[in-house]
């Protein structure tokens, strides 16, 4: 009997969830699903987030160390960045575009848009608060904070992943500058570690379909609680909102990354969704880009044939500061609520926004809801009250899960579009 592909498994958990959820609702058992499932999620979450910073190090120091040439490394990090940096911009335009010829946020009655300002004012205060602590920042301080003080202190948090990313470089960097008898070993070594973290993911794994399942029952316990017709009853209010979102979402997992990956790669996209689609539904489940690493890392590196040197430092930086569907939402949001308020943006004022959540997509943390975070300080660059983001709190867990999709797909496409450019120059230049 043909064994059960794990994104099959991932699916089959996601829809149980789903269904266990909406029931544990109108039962009017919501807590029990707080009490008894969620933790099970959690703890699925926490595995990969414990593999993370391990995965990163030991991949990224393996594959630096694997160079002969080290220039090849400052050309995977100028090209990445290049590519991460105009997928950006092409997000964030796709997003004002449909925002202005959709018009979400007209006819948004007063009542309406009261009642949501209200119901999360508390949500929406935290991020405000959270948002002022980012500003308060200096211009260069993303540059100093990327540079460690201690090591092991910054692998004690997935958060510091680009200090993480620093000390491999660094590390791989100085075992190739030494004679190679002094780090034959130590290259071993981390060669050995790759292999042990590499089954440790996959151990993990094993457990995805029962911590998808208790993830999806959990959110939909939490949102609908005990009363799913008041959730729908929100919801409703800014379904075409959320469709646009979802729309600008899909165009880029469906046009933009298809048309970049056939051109500039020569890569069939069907090839490449299946080799991706389990990362994406971890993606869709955990809203956390970081949480997926692992999983992205291993797809991209397993099954579409990237290169060690190649995902080892593409798909970590791309966690961090690649943002394309964080950046889409944030010129959507933007602008609906400035259409909600009555207020006309201008094309000015449109195009602020496009380098605004640019830069602010590079300090979105890979964690769930941290693009809201960023959006108070796109708001407050348009003059718009940051207060406003209790506007569109209501489906932003569920949007989240859809941006997170095409943050991970986005790294892996450009995971493959550096080691096919590289690959081919190295070609070209043993033929010449």
């Amino acid at each position: 009997m043909k064994k059960l592909a794990l994104h099959w498994k991932i699916i089959i958990g996601m829809a149980l969830g789903l269904a266990f959820g909406l029931t544990l609702s109108y039962t009017g058992n919501a807590d029990f699903s707080k009490d008894w499932i969620k933790p099970f999620g959690t703890i699925f979450i926490n595995l990969l987030k414990l593999i993370a910073v391990p995965l990163v190090l030991i991949s990224l120091v393996n594959g630096v160390a694997s160079m002969t040439d080290l220039s090849k490394l400052s050309k995977v990090g100028g090209r990445s960045i290049g590519i991460y940096l105009t997928t950006t911009l092409i997000a964030v335009s796709i997003g004002l575009v449909l925002v202005n010829f959709f018009t979400p946020g007209e006819g948004f009655s007063e009542e309406t848009k009261q009642a949501l300002i209200t119901k999360f004012a508390a949500s929406a205060s935290t991020k405000v608060k959270a948002a002022a602590e980012i500003k308060e920042r200096g211009p260069l301080q993303p540059l100093v904070e990327m540079v460690p003080d201690n090591i092991f202190g910054s692998m004690s948090s997935n958060k510091n992943m680009l200090q993480v990313i620093f000390f491999a470089i660094l590390f791989g960097v100085a075992l190739v500058a030494i004679p190679l008898e002094h780090s034959k070993s130590v290259k071993a070594l981390f060669s050995s570690l790759d292999k042990v973290i590499l089954k440790m993911v996959d151990l993990i794994m094993k457990f995805a379909p029962f911590g998808v399942f208790a993830l999806i029952a959990s959110l939909i316990s939490e949102i609908a609680e005990n009363d799913p017709s008041k959730a729908v009853e929100l919801l409703f209010a800014l379904a075409k909102y959320s469709l646009v979102v979802i729309f600008g979402l899909l165009i880029m997992i469906a046009v933009i990354y298809p048309t970049m990956l056939k051109v500039f790669g020569k890569v069939n996209y069907k090839d490449f969704f299946k080799g991706i689609f389990p990362a994406q539904m971890m993606a869709f489940s955990t809203s956390s880009s970081a949480a997926t690493l692992p999983v992205t890392m291993k797809q991209v590196e397993e099954e579409l044939g990237v290169s060690e040197e190649t995902t080892g430092f593409v798909l970590p930086l791309g966690a961090t500061v690649n943002m394309d569907g964080t950046c889409l939402y944030q010129g959507i949001a933007a602008v609906f609520i400035a259409q909600v308020s009555g207020i006309d943006l201008t094309l000015q004022q449109q195009l602020s926004i496009v380098v605004t959540a640019t830069l602010a997509s590079i300090g979105s943390a890979a964690v769930p809801s941290a693009g809201i975070i960023m959006l108070v300080i796109v708001l407050e660059q348009l003059g718009l009250p940051a207060a406003a983001i209790g506007l569109i709190m209501a489906p932003d867990r569920i949007l989240d899960m859809f941006r997170t999709v095409v943050n991970v797909t986005g790294d892996a496409s450009v995971a493959i579009l550096v080691d096919k450019s590289i690959k081919n120059e190295a070609d070209n230049l043993q033929e010449a």
